[in-house]
């Protein structure tokens, strides 16, 4: 990414804590000048950062659409630069707004390659691991793979008790509960 306290990092910066905020007209604003500067400074990962925003953005706000196209474009630009944390991020986020808009043979290869990126990397976070087989979780139980389901609730399961994420622990036993059922 690029230098920390540039002007794209403190735009994306202020894009994030709008968002968090619930504002979401002032994080696309800030998303969209972000893009703008990195295109201008030839900035990759920080226009595939700002690419990334923008989706979120736009997935909150039910673009789907608009925020697939950000999504694959910042996937792109991943692909180019080194940083495959990011892209396992970016391609998981990918993988779920495919699987929002019913486009599950996409999304299914999506969830694999984040969780193979994911698995790799020492240095990758439990809790992006289980959030990237949660939504496999969720891929494999809607075209009825109870097997395969089964198996990525439990390895979800166990990772969120290993990050203490309440919510993500009463969800995998839900739907370890449902699936043997």
């Amino acid at each position: 990414m690029s230098t920390m306290g540039s002007p794209s990092d403190l735009l994306l910066a202020r894009g994030y804590e709008a968002r968090r905020d619930r504002r979401p007209s002032d994080a696309k604003q800030c998303f969209e000048e972000a893009i703008e500067l990195c295109q201008y400074e030839g900035d990759r990962s920080g226009l595939a950062h700002a690419l990334a925003g923008l989706g979120q953005i736009e997935r909150d706000l039910h673009d789907l659409a608009g925020a697939r196209r950000h999504y694959e474009e910042s996937v792109d630009i991943c692909r180019t630069v080194d940083n495959p944390l990011k892209l396992a991020h970016i391609v998981r986020h990918l993988a779920d707004v495919l699987s929002e808009q019913g486009e599950f043979v996409l999304a299914a290869p999506c969830y694999k390659e984040a969780i193979e990126i994911y698995r790799e990397h020492d240095d990758s976070s439990p809790l992006d691991l289980a959030n990237a087989i949660r939504g496999f979780a969720h891929l494999k139980t809607r075209n009825r793979e109870t097997r395969d389901a089964l198996l990525l609730w439990r390895e979800a399961r166990n990772l969120y008790a290993r990050c203490d994420v309440e919510a993500g622990i009463l969800e995998s036993d839900r739907e370890l509960s449902l699936l043997a059922q």
